[in-house]
């Protein structure tokens, strides 16, 4: 028999276990070869020229926290085997003490995420545009990225409907720039001084402490139906792009505009943006209510296993020009706004680079948790704008580190430090682990013979772009243009296909329905009235409420497809398969519909009754039918036999019904028929084919290349 071409993700160790516990001492394993921990580079950016693994635990004995070698851990020490424990046990009270501490205060919001390690490859493109030398042709710079939700706490699942961070740290050589975004490009909210209100809102019922991880629920709805400005960002995630299928296939902005500076002094005003090379795709909500009951770690697990079998999951990054003028507006669009996004056909975006994720972290603490983001780490080329919640970011950001790690010397975590030379003359603090020398971290000095110096430009300073400021009275309030809170939520749902148009209008009734106060669902029923009559229609029906009329009747708008994630054709290679056997299978068309699938990048999992091997095979089985359910799979292949007089078993055939109805696509031979008859699926339906293990599998990648088959339903009318 053949044998898989790369082993199937997910072992926990770079080593098979013994089945008895190992006795004779040794040295501790190496990770997984998918695995790597921060560069080993000095808390001031220096390379250390240290070996991989030189800050992880050595010896091949249990040791004290200073090093001193133990003969127990097993028992506390103790006056007699029945008597007291003892005082003097310092050993016991060293392991206390740090278990009681190994806890940080989680994220407010972002708390749960995943990272991974990866490199940025630049095109050289940007170099018109800015001075950032990461952005100038064939630099590559080392990044490290962490995506999450932003409601939930870090227990919480990971396939609810709700925003997703997407915040990318880049190492380059003239100190740290993070982008810290959102997969989706408006926010809720036009001023950071919202954004304590939008999150308690947001938040559990702080009576209950529930719901966990959601937004249906009334104090939500409550804030958003009264601050109208938070209704673009609201519909946005109450389309697709609130419950993606992974955070390989999810889009990323950086929601605020940037100001660019170029060689020349020349500035422009971008925005930028993450195309994910696989494709924008997104789950149904069914599915995801599934997910998160099977297995609640669903997006972490999915971008550990890509890249643990060479699925590295890859974006390029863009940005959108616009003319650095004085009014910074664009088309009618106010640029500062953050609750506005501009069309792509308005201003195409412009590739500058790819970036390509190729290593999971060694360990989730040290990395992925500890990982500080914050926008006001720039690089000489990248300035912020004048977004008034930019600007509140720009404090918030830094505070919370402070505040989350334990003082202002979080930069030095190993995840952190930067790779350019740190000499800053801030000194002291609490979790100092920098070493400097000197006697006078102040300026001017002569005792440390001046150092550190001013850089010019020419020395590759940071520059604040001079600017004016437009005349006017110290006051609370917000630009006229910032009065439009309609405009952009017509037009994003007008430019959906009607699959996508029917999921939002689902997600509207499942989320106002949770609501316990009518007013609520009617006020919010108002608010979408004013964004489409056709959306508030759909709504107001399942709610069972009239359809109230638009306090600011919707204007017509040019719709841009650029936001709809369907309509195109993407490549396969991540996507994943499952093949359903069972005891009559013909082992020999499996591992060829296995091979067929490895050999086009995709990941093949067979399923079987029970675990073990596959009959007549010495290939391993990696779900069984306790184990498996459907919203694993990208597609399904059944590989069954002719079934027996009992008919398919029971689970089969949930998973065929639900592989059907969340329109995904379905292949098979031998008994396959029968088992869709059973599950109530018409065999001729699209999406569904049939043949010879190798026929199905190429015509299933066919089909995965438009992520679902949509036509198999009609829109609601």
């Amino acid at each position: 028999m053949t044998t898989p071409s790369q082993p199937i993700p997910g072992a926990p160790s770079s080593q098979p276990p013994s089945f008895d516990e190992p006795t004779e001492p040794r040295k501790p394993l190496p990770p997984k070869p998918d695995q790597h921990g921060p560069e080993l580079v000095s808390p001031t950016g220096t390379p250390t020229g240290e070996p991989e693994g030189s800050r992880s635990q050595s010896g091949d004995f249990l040791t004290t926290a200073q090093g001193a070698r133990l003969q127990d851990t097993d028992h506390s020490l103790k006056a007699g085997r029945r008597g007291p424990t003892l005082l003097q046990d310092h050993h016991l009270r060293e392991i206390i003490t740090h278990f009681d501490h190994e806890r940080i205060p989680e994220r407010v919001v972002h708390a749960r995420g995943a990272g991974a390690h990866g490199v940025f490859q630049s095109y050289g493109t940007g170099t018109g545009l800015t001075r950032a030398g990461f952005l100038a042709p064939d630099v590559e710079t080392p990044v490290f990225v962490r995506f999450s939700t932003v409601v939930g706490s870090r227990g919480s699942a990971d396939v609810v409907r709700d925003t997703r961070g997407f915040a990318v740290k880049f190492y380059t050589d003239e100190g740290t720039f993070d982008l810290v975004g959102n997969n989706i490009p408006v926010f809720f909210i036009q001023d950071a001084i919202k954004f304590p209100d939008v999150v308690h809102a947001a938040k559990p019922h702080p009576d209950r402490e529930i719901p966990q991880a959601q937004s249906a629920h009334d104090t939500f709805w409550d804030f958003v139906s009264l601050h109208t400005e938070a209704q673009a960002h609201t519909l946005w995630f109450m389309a697709d792009r609130g419950i993606p299928r992974s955070f390989r296939m999810m889009e990323g902005f950086g929601v605020h505009t940037f100001r660019l500076i170029n060689n020349e002094g020349a500035t422009a005003l971008v925005k930028f943006h993450w195309k994910p090379v696989m494709g924008v795709h997104s789950l149904v909500w069914e599915e995801a209510q599934i997910v998160n009951g099977m297995d609640p770690d669903f997006h972490r697990r999915d971008l550990a296993d890509a890249i643990e079998s060479g699925n590295f999951p890859s974006w390029e990054l863009g940005v959108q020009v616009f003319p650095d003028v004085e009014d910074e507006m664009y088309e009618g669009i106010d640029l500062l706004d953050p609750t506005k996004f501009v069309p792509e056909e308005l201003a195409p975006v412009q590739m500058l680079g790819r970036m390509t994720l190729n290593a999971n972290p060694k360990n989730y603490f040290a990395e992925v948790e500890q990982v500080a983001f914050h926008p006001g780490h720039l690089v000489p080329g990248i300035d912020a704008s004048n977004d008034p919640l930019l600007h509140g970011r720009l404090f918030s950001y830094l505070d919370t580190q402070i505040s989350r790690l334990g003082g202002p010397n979080f930069g030095q975590l190993p995840i952190n430090r930067p790779h350019a030379p740190v000499n800053d003359m801030l000194r002291d603090g609490m979790h100092q682990s920098a070493d400097y020398a000197g006697v006078a971290p102040y300026k001017p000095n002569s005792l440390d013979g001046g150092c550190p110096f001013h850089a010019g430009i020419d020395a590759g300073a940071f520059i604040d772009v001079p600017q004016a400021v437009q005349a006017g009275k110290k006051e609370r309030a917000n630009p006229a243009s910032f009065n439009d809170h309609f405009s952009q939520p017509t037009l994003f749902y007008r430019s959906l296909t009607p699959t996508e148009q029917d999921h939002a209008a689902q997600a509207y009734a499942f989320e106002l329905g949770k609501c316990y106060e009518q007013t609520i669902r009617e006020r919010q029923l108002t608010a979408l009235a004013n964004i489409d009559a056709d959306l508030c229609r759909k709504v107001a029906a399942e709610l069972g409420l009239p359809v109230p009329v638009a306090t600011e009747p919707p204007a017509e708008q040019i719709p841009s497809p650029a936001v709809s994630q369907l309509g195109q054709s993407w490549p396969v290679a991540g996507r994943v398969i499952g093949i359903v056997t069972d005891s009559g299978s013909d082992p020999a068309q499996v591992l060829e519909a296995r091979d067929a699938i490895t050999a086009a990048g995709m990941l093949a999992l067979i399923v079987a009754p029970v675990g073990g091997k596959l009959p007549g095979t010495e290939d391993t089985v990696q779900r069984s039918y306790a184990t498996a359910r459907s919203v694993e799979f990208d597609a399904v292949v059944f590989a069954t036999s002719v079934a027996d007089q009992n008919g398919p078993d029971p689970r089969v055939v949930v998973l065929a019904a639900e592989a059907f109805r969340h329109a995904k696509a379905i292949g098979g031979w031998g008994s396959a028929p029968e088992v869709l008859q059973v599950a109530g699926v018409d065999a001729d339906a699209a999406g569904i084919v049939h043949g010879n293990p190798g026929e199905v599998v190429e015509a299933l990648g066919g089909l995965l290349a438009h992520h679902r088959v949509w036509e198999r339903f009609a829109p609601i009318q």
